[in-house]
């Protein structure tokens, strides 16, 4: 075993946990967080850059090209799918009135857009 491959696997190791600490970190601040906007946040930024840094490291871990394009897809599918998810949850969210306290949004463009709509308010 060369230097190069222990190297890289050191790498790959920190990569692991680290990637397993922010998972960590995320489940930890759905569980604490008090309320819908804050545990989405905690749900999705901290997972989405754990889930990364797991692939990555078994990117390095693999090295071989097949792998590497799957993992870079799954890559790709988690940042595409993430932000639609979390958006929709918090519309719901919002339209169901699970906000702690509705006043502490910076913008509200969604309060305006369901006074005028015509569909019963509660999720969906």
């Amino acid at each position: 075993m060369s230097g190069l491959d222990v190297t890289l696997d050191v790498v790959a190791g920190a990569l692991l946990v680290g990637g397993c600490l922010l998972a960590l970190v995320a489940a930890l601040g759905v569980l604490r967080l008090p309320d819908l906007l804050t545990r989405m946040h905690a749900a999705t930024k901290p997972q989405v850059l754990g889930l990364v840094l797991v692939l990555a490291g078994l990117a390095v871990r693999l090295r071989e090209p097949g792998a590497l394009g799957v993992l870079a897809l799954a890559v790709l599918f988690q940042f595409a799918t993430a932000p639609v998810a979390t958006h929709m949850v918090a519309r719901a969210g919002f339209r169901a009135g699970l906000l702690r306290r509705p006043d502490l949004l910076v913008t509200d463009e969604l309060s305006d857009e369901l006074d005028s709509a015509e569909e019963p308010r509660g999720a969906p």
